[in-house]
């Protein structure tokens, strides 16, 4: 069971997508972390100390918000340094937000090469999304995972985490015991829209990925960060691989 006290493992996670995709909403779904955030005035981010208590004890995830700064232009990267783990983030009722998912990939792993990425289709609460299923694809182009959700209901919310939390701890075993304490929902998913969404992704996950096409390098990337000593860093070498499993 969980032990009480502050989490001794810890990971830092960066949350990145296309402005005005709920990425802030995502993180102040969960109470504690939005009560206990921290702000860096020096990269003008707001950090959210998200706490999941699990089979192994209690992990937190420091997770780094841009509070909406990618909306004027490209971010730092010092915003990407030491990243453990990230979160791509983008509006299934938006194309654009989607077509832009490959630009934030290539900005972080040129930072940070070896972290297990998410992506996450966010708004699947509604009932005709513009970004179908059969569409999203980069994740197994780029070997992330994927995961739809709805920030507003609170559906899907822990998954991510769950899945990064047995990446990076190596142990497929670990399960979350208890939820965290989460906002209420603002709207609910239809059950039976939900299904549909599952049974629609069974369906996209069986066909055929689209020939490569050939993709222009915008620019060259830049060298690896490695973590040291222990303390953290960008690449968690001992999770080179990831599965969809």
């Amino acid at each position: 069971m969980a032990t009480q006290g502050k989490p001794q493992v810890q990971f830092r996670l960066v949350l990145v997508g296309d402005g005005g995709t709920c990425k802030t909403m995502f993180v102040k779904r969960h109470l504690t972390g939005e009560f206990e955030k921290k702000y860096v005035a020096a990269l003008g981010m707001d950090v959210h100390p998200l706490v999941f208590h699990t089979n192994q004890g209690p992990i937190m995830f420091n997770v780094w918000d841009t509070t909406g700064q990618e909306k004027f232009g490209d971010l730092r990267d010092g915003y990407y340094l030491q990243a453990q783990c990230a979160i791509i983030m983008f509006y299934v009722t938006s194309r654009v937000t989607y077509k832009n998912v490959p630009n934030w990939h290539r900005d972080l792993v040129r930072v940070c090469e070896n972290i297990p990425i998410v992506l996450c289709g966010n708004k699947v609460d509604v009932k005709d999304p513009k970004v179908q299923a059969k569409s999203i694809v980069f994740h197994r182009k780029k070997n992330l995972h994927y995961y739809d959700m709805s920030a507003k209901s609170n559906y899907n919310f822990e998954k991510p985490f769950l899945w990064l939390a047995k990446k990076l701890t190596g142990d497929p075993s670990l399960e979350f015991v208890a939820l965290p304490a989460l906002g209420a929902p603002e709207v609910a998913v239809d059950p039976a829209l939900a299904v549909q969404y599952e049974r629609d992704w069974e369906v996209a996950q069986t066909t055929a990925l689209p020939e490569e096409e050939q993709e222009q390098e915008q620019e060259k990337p830049g060298p690896p960060c490695h973590r040291s000593s222990g303390t953290g860093g960008c690449s968690v070498t001992s999770q080179a691989r990831f599965s969809h499993s």
